[in-house]
């Protein structure tokens, strides 16, 4: 295992993919971690993230000193590094010319991170200190043309710094680099598979359940369907699953999922009809902060009175996912902002007393399908598209009534239609319609209208932390154009979204 300390930066969790992308296990916490529980959570090594403070500034993220006395290898990226050598006596200081983009790294000695690099290879720097003073027993191994310390080590204690960025793909040997650091430094070894995930997860659900029931919110998108196989084989049919409609599914979803989810899943499944009471709870909400709190309340409401219904349970699992948790705000403790609150994380009653299970809480969405693929769910559900929490809600701009939603499920349904004809489902992170609350001026029959926008996005992406708008061919984008206006009244203009996120979103809202 290795453990990733978050300073803050936008890169975090990517070094956290490329460490497993080797088959190693890592994990990311804060700053203000407990030295004990580092001990205790006894990692091969530690990853120091870069950040935007500066090491001086008044509430810059700083961890306990201690971790450089551990005997455990510690690499530090950027502000990682600068903060490895602030804590050991040396000195950091505004830099004369800052660092930004693309710089030749000069490789002095080839060893440790940069065994096998060679003399000379491009880096990404995103630095505005530098080093000036290195502390006693660390030598530099490289510098860029602007940074005379770009690459420092301490042998003796297994101490390695990089201004730079290694885990970016604009730092073409960064890869090798950190391999250096897991394998010859740390002395992992590639065993972290999701076949060896699944058993010990199943372990860890029996210990912490014991002979105890368990209660599910089951959507039918993979994360929770994942979830749901993973307990239902470490406790059988003490895990019942609840399926609320909250009437913001898309066209005929709720006949879709019962088939899919009662022929691959061999689980308690109670199916509850509540969209009156969700459309009623929504009437007049426009703000999306505030559809999303009243659906996760009202959610609440109808799962517990369901739940109730169920004797003997203690315990809710959800299918909390890394990117949740990341963008509703860090639960490591990092400075990352909140970009919107998610209806897995922060929804819950304070006075809930069922305990959590959330055995995906560490994996990313690609992750959690290999998981699917490891433990024998069907293809259908491993690939279907993510879906969001509040539905619907979130996709119709503006106010919800019956009629808005009929619009946006009539125009949906042809979109995934075609996207699926045209053999791009899979390759497709995501592909969704929205329901503008705009109106244009149109000729259809050769008389004007005044109807609705709708706008698609298509998006690729491995984990939703970062995407890019799909190139769809031009003849596809036109065959959905003209089938959406010539078959669903209400709606004379379609446009398509070529926004990358960052710094849009994937949803709208």
């Amino acid at each position: 295992m290795i453990l990733i300390i978050d300073f803050g930066s936008q890169y975090n969790q990517l070094i956290a993919r490329r460490v497993r992308e080797n088959l190693v296990y890592c994990r990311i916490e804060p700053p203000a971690i407990d030295i004990g529980e580092i001990r205790n959570l006894n990692p091969e090594g530690i990853i120091l993230s870069g950040g935007p403070s500066s090491i001086y500034e008044k509430n810059s993220p700083k961890i306990d000193k201690e971790i450089f006395n551990l005997g455990i290898p510690i690499l530090g990226i950027c502000y990682g590094m600068q903060f490895m050598v602030h804590s050991l006596g040396g000195s950091v200081e505004r830099a004369g010319k800052r660092e930004y983009g693309f710089a030749e790294l000069r490789v002095k000695r080839q060893e440790g991170v940069l065994k096998d690099v060679g003399r000379s290879t491009k880096c990404w720097m995103s630095h505005g200190d530098s080093i000036r003073k290195l502390p006693e027993g660390f030598i530099v191994t490289a510098s860029t043309e602007n940074t005379k310390i770009a690459a420092i080590v301490h042998n003796s204690k297994k101490l390695y710094g990089l201004q730079f960025h290694p885990e970016v793909e604009h730092t073409p040997l960064g890869k090798e680099m950190l391999k250096n650091f897991l394998f010859d430094i740390c002395g992992c070894r590639h065993s972290w598979t999701m076949k060896s995930f699944a058993k010990k997860a199943t372990d860890e659900i029996r210990e912490t359940v014991g002979d105890k029931k368990v209660i599910l919110g089951l959507s039918g998108g993979v994360d929770s369907s994942v979830t749901a196989m993973l307990i239902h084989k470490a406790i059988g049919r003490r895990l019942t699953c609840i399926f609320v409609d909250n009437g913001l599914l898309r066209k005929n979803e709720m006949e879709k999922l019962k088939k899919t989810l009662t022929r691959n899943l061999d689980i308690n499944i109670r199916f509850v009809d509540a969209g009156s009471r969700f459309l009623k709870g929504l009437a007049g909400v426009t703000d999306p902060e505030k559809k999303r709190k009243i659906i996760g309340r009202i959610f609440m409401e109808v799962f517990e009175a369901e739940a109730k219904k169920i004797k003997g349970v203690e315990f809710l699992a959800q299918g909390t996912l890394y990117p949740d948790v990341i963008e509703s705000r860090s639960a490591f403790g990092g400075p990352t902002a909140v970009i919107k609150s998610h209806h897995n994380v922060g929804g819950l009653p304070k006075n809930m007393k069922l305990k959590l299970v959330e055995p995906l809480k560490y994996l990313f969405k690609d992750e959690v399908r290999r998981l699917g693929k490891a433990i024998g769910l069907h293809d259908d559900m491993i690939w279907r598209q993510p879906f969001p929490g509040p539905g619907l809600s979130i996709r119709v701009i503006g106010e919800i009534t019956k009629q808005r939603l009929s619009i946006l499920r009539e125009v949906d349904d042809i979109l995934i239609s075609e996207i699926k004809n045209a053999g791009l489902y899979r390759k497709l992170w995501q592909s969704f319609s929205i329901l503008l609350p705009l109106k244009s001026v149109g000729i259809m029959g050769d008389q004007r209208t005044y109807e609705n926008i709708v706008a698609i996005r298509a998006v690729t992406s491995k984990d939703a932390m970062t995407a890019d708008w799909a190139k769809l061919p031009h003849s596809l984008l036109g065959k959905i154009s003209n089938r959406i206006i010539n078959e669903v009244a209400g709606v004379n203009r379609v446009v398509y979204d070529i926004s990358s996120k960052p710094p849009a979103t994937i949803e709208w809202e």
